[in-house]
């Protein structure tokens, strides 16, 4: 049970992460460098370890409670 939650927090915590840094890597694209695009890379690298890193800190802190 508790990897089927882990597994919904990460995948919750992955899209929003990488929809936001979708969405600020386009726009900081368009500001610098004149031209939307997106570094889709960057993207999937801070979903995956940022969707690792929060779910894993919920956990360490429900087990001190």
């Amino acid at each position: 049970m508790k990897a089927i939650n882990f597994l919904r927090d990460f995948a919750i915590t992955f899209v929003i992460v990488f929809v936001v840094i979708v969405i600020v890597s386009y726009i900081y694209s368009l500001i610098v460098h004149g031209a939307g695009s997106v570094d889709w890379e960057t993207s999937i690298r801070f979903a995956i370890i940022l969707g690792i890193i929060f779910p894993t800190i919920s956990i360490i802190e429900k087990r001190k409670k």
